[in-house]
Protein backbone atom coordinates (compact mmCIF):
# COMPACT_ATOMS: atom_id res chain seq x y z
CA UNK A 1 0.00 0.00 0.00
CA UNK A 2 1.28 3.35 -1.03
CA UNK A 3 0.17 6.53 0.98
CA UNK A 4 0.76 10.06 -0.15
CA UNK A 5 1.02 13.24 2.30
CA UNK A 6 0.68 16.66 0.71
CA UNK A 7 1.80 19.84 2.40
CA UNK A 8 3.04 23.56 1.44
CA UNK A 9 -0.61 24.93 0.64
CA UNK A 10 -1.54 28.56 1.95
CA UNK A 11 -2.99 31.95 0.20
CA UNK A 12 -1.05 33.57 -2.06
CA UNK A 13 -1.40 36.79 -4.07
CA UNK A 14 -1.46 37.13 -8.18
CA UNK A 15 1.94 36.94 -8.91
CA UNK A 16 2.94 34.77 -5.82
CA UNK A 17 5.31 31.20 -5.36
CA UNK A 18 4.22 28.12 -3.30
CA UNK A 19 6.46 24.97 -3.18
CA UNK A 20 3.71 21.97 -2.89
CA UNK A 21 5.50 18.83 -1.50
CA UNK A 22 4.14 15.30 -1.56
CA UNK A 23 6.00 12.60 0.23
CA UNK A 24 5.35 8.84 0.02
CA UNK A 25 4.98 5.59 2.17
CA UNK A 26 4.73 2.15 1.44
CA UNK A 27 6.28 -0.34 -2.16
CA UNK A 28 8.24 0.99 -4.67
CA UNK A 29 8.13 4.98 -4.42
CA UNK A 30 11.39 4.84 -7.33
CA UNK A 31 8.99 2.54 -9.77
CA UNK A 32 6.07 4.61 -10.10
CA UNK A 33 5.11 7.71 -12.41
CA UNK A 34 3.91 10.53 -9.87
CA UNK A 35 2.05 13.80 -10.75
CA UNK A 36 -0.36 16.62 -9.53
CA UNK A 37 -4.20 16.90 -10.20
CA UNK A 38 -6.26 19.92 -8.77
CA UNK A 39 -9.78 20.35 -8.49
CA UNK A 40 -11.53 23.83 -7.92
CA UNK A 41 -14.80 24.49 -6.64
CA UNK A 42 -17.81 23.28 -8.87
CA UNK A 43 -15.26 22.04 -11.10
CA UNK A 44 -13.99 18.22 -12.02
CA UNK A 45 -10.53 17.43 -10.88
CA UNK A 46 -7.67 18.38 -13.65
CA UNK A 47 -4.28 17.02 -14.41
CA UNK A 48 -1.89 19.18 -14.01
CA UNK A 49 1.59 17.72 -13.93
CA UNK A 50 3.57 13.92 -14.35
CA UNK A 51 6.91 13.04 -14.04
CA UNK A 52 8.69 9.89 -14.54
CA UNK A 53 10.78 7.16 -12.80
CA UNK A 54 14.01 8.76 -13.42
CA UNK A 55 12.55 12.21 -13.94
CA UNK A 56 13.52 12.42 -17.51
CA UNK A 57 9.89 12.69 -18.97
CA UNK A 58 8.05 15.41 -17.62
CA UNK A 59 4.43 16.55 -18.98
CA UNK A 60 2.41 19.81 -18.07
CA UNK A 61 -0.72 20.69 -18.77
CA UNK A 62 -0.85 24.00 -20.83
CA UNK A 63 -1.95 26.14 -18.60
CA UNK A 64 0.80 25.80 -16.24
CA UNK A 65 3.55 25.91 -18.84
CA UNK A 66 6.43 27.52 -17.80
CA UNK A 67 4.97 28.71 -14.48
CA UNK A 68 4.76 24.94 -12.95
CA UNK A 69 8.05 22.90 -12.41
CA UNK A 70 7.36 19.34 -10.93
CA UNK A 71 10.73 16.98 -9.91
CA UNK A 72 10.93 14.07 -7.43
CA UNK A 73 13.35 12.85 -5.24
CA UNK A 74 13.69 9.33 -5.19
CA UNK A 75 15.59 8.59 -2.29
CA UNK A 76 13.46 10.96 0.01
CA UNK A 77 10.21 9.49 -1.67
CA UNK A 78 9.21 13.17 -2.22
CA UNK A 79 7.52 14.99 -5.29
CA UNK A 80 7.47 18.64 -5.35
CA UNK A 81 5.26 21.06 -7.45
CA UNK A 82 6.86 24.54 -7.88
CA UNK A 83 4.85 26.75 -8.71
CA UNK A 84 5.56 30.37 -9.63
CA UNK A 85 3.48 33.17 -10.95
CA UNK A 86 0.46 32.04 -9.50
CA UNK A 87 -2.73 32.86 -10.99
CA UNK A 88 -6.32 33.13 -9.28
CA UNK A 89 -7.59 30.84 -11.93
CA UNK A 90 -4.90 28.37 -9.88
CA UNK A 91 -6.65 28.10 -7.13
CA UNK A 92 -7.91 24.73 -6.19
CA UNK A 93 -7.14 21.45 -3.96
CA UNK A 94 -4.16 20.42 -4.92
CA UNK A 95 -3.62 16.65 -5.19
CA UNK A 96 -0.54 13.77 -5.58
CA UNK A 97 -1.58 10.82 -7.50
CA UNK A 98 0.96 7.90 -7.90
CA UNK A 99 0.74 5.64 -10.81
CA UNK A 100 1.08 1.84 -10.50
CA UNK A 101 4.42 0.13 -10.89
CA UNK A 102 6.51 1.00 -13.95
CA UNK A 103 3.68 3.59 -14.96
CA UNK A 104 4.24 5.98 -17.19
CA UNK A 105 3.71 9.68 -16.90
CA UNK A 106 1.14 9.36 -19.74
CA UNK A 107 -0.47 7.19 -17.27
CA UNK A 108 -0.99 9.49 -14.64
CA UNK A 109 -2.17 12.31 -17.40
CA UNK A 110 -5.04 9.98 -18.61
CA UNK A 111 -6.36 9.41 -14.86
CA UNK A 112 -4.82 6.22 -14.42
CA UNK A 113 -3.78 6.53 -11.12
CA UNK A 114 -3.29 3.80 -8.33
CA UNK A 115 -3.07 5.88 -5.36
CA UNK A 116 -3.77 9.48 -4.38
CA UNK A 117 -2.83 11.73 -1.42
CA UNK A 118 -5.61 13.98 0.78
CA UNK A 119 -5.17 16.98 -0.98
CA UNK A 120 -3.60 20.60 0.23
CA UNK A 121 -5.44 24.23 -0.50
CA UNK A 122 -4.20 26.56 -2.42
CA UNK A 123 -6.05 30.13 -2.74
CA UNK A 124 -4.39 32.63 -4.61
CA UNK A 125 -6.10 36.30 -4.61
CA UNK A 126 -6.11 38.80 -7.08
Amino acid sequence: QVQLVESGGGLVKAGDSLRLSCTASGRAFGRRAMGWFRQAPGKEREWVAAISLNSDNLKYTDSVLGRFTISRDNAKKTVILQMDNLKPDDTAVYYCAAGSEYSAPIEIKLGRVAHWGQGTQVTVSS
